[in-house]
């Protein structure tokens, strides 16, 4: 039975990583049109920051397991991603977002990241470290997670998908299915719990799609942008998902919500407008 259940676990982990790798890739046409108008525009760079530390946390508590290859894989590849969008961002940026950017990687992606190592290594041992490491990336990760709760209520008072386009949100439900399914088998919690958050809110942004999918939006257009501010403020994805900053002033931005639309339209309301 448990040779069975590691069989599974490695099948929704290889799917796993399959789907995180797609969802990595969300930002490239973003990343297209900031090198084609050489301006990174109304673009944050927090997302970036907070998915590649997701990833550098993952990376280490995989490191501290027996038989985590898959979660080493995806992380490992998803910290070369995201600083390569980083280093992008960086090169095209204003000069002010440049500074913000330093001093955000300074003291979260290497001061908050070297403190946590730091304080493990020397103050725990064995499995008391890795239940620590465990823990302080679940509960970032449920933070995380908890993102959409924004973008529901914004789609319920609005009664409009324009800013959740579907074909993300059925990405990060599959993603979080496959690790929550390959958590539950090998009996890691730590994997298994975030994602959990992670199937619901993503299952409802997929009925709440069909549901208002035909339905003009009831928005009002003062409103309107600072509707779409509060939900920025909460944007991004525990594997690796992104989500970034609303520009209300750029609504052209704004791609199809078509389920079968073209992978360059799966990033603009991500970064723009969830």
């Amino acid at each position: 039975m448990a040779f069975h259940d590691h069989r599974l676990a490695l099948v929704f982990g290889l799917l796993g990583n399959v789907v995180s790798f797609l969802v990595y890739l969300a930002p490239l046409p973003t990343f297209y049109r900031i090198f084609r108008k050489k301006s990174t525009e109304g673009f944050q760079s927090v997302p970036y920051s907070v998915a590649l530390f997701s990833a550098m946390l993952l990376l280490y508590y995989a490191s501290l397991k027996d038989d985590a290859h898959l979660l080493i894989t995806f992380n490992s590849i998803g910290c070369v991603i995201e600083s390569s969008y980083l280093t992008f961002y960086m090169i095209y940026a204003t000069k002010s977002s440049r500074v913000f950017t330093t001093k955000l990687l300074i003291l979260f992606n290497i001061g908050a990241y070297g403190l946590i190592v730091l304080l493990t290594f020397l103050l725990a041992q064995g499995s008391l470290r890795v239940n620590i490491v465990g823990w302080i990336w679940a509960v970032f990760s449920v933070s995380v997670f908890a993102a959409p709760l924004s973008i529901i209520r914004l789609v319920i008072k609005t009664k409009s998908v324009e800013f959740m386009p579907f074909t993300l949100s059925f990405f990060l439900t599959v993603c979080a299915l496959c690790w929550l399914v390959y958590g539950l088998l090998l009996h890691d919690y730590y994997i298994a719990t975030p994602n959990i958050l992670g199937l619901i809110f993503g299952s409802t942004q997929m009925i709440l799609y069909f549901i208002y999918k035909n339905r003009r939006s009831e928005i009002l257009p003062e409103t309107q942008p600072q509707e779409l501010e509060d939900a920025a403020k909460t944007c991004k994805d525990v594997k690796g998902p992104e989500f970034s900053n609303v520009n209300p002033n750029q609504p052209q931005a704004i791609a199809s919500n078509n389920v079968g639309g073209a992978a360059n339209k799966l990033e603009e309301p991500c970064e723009n407008n969830v």
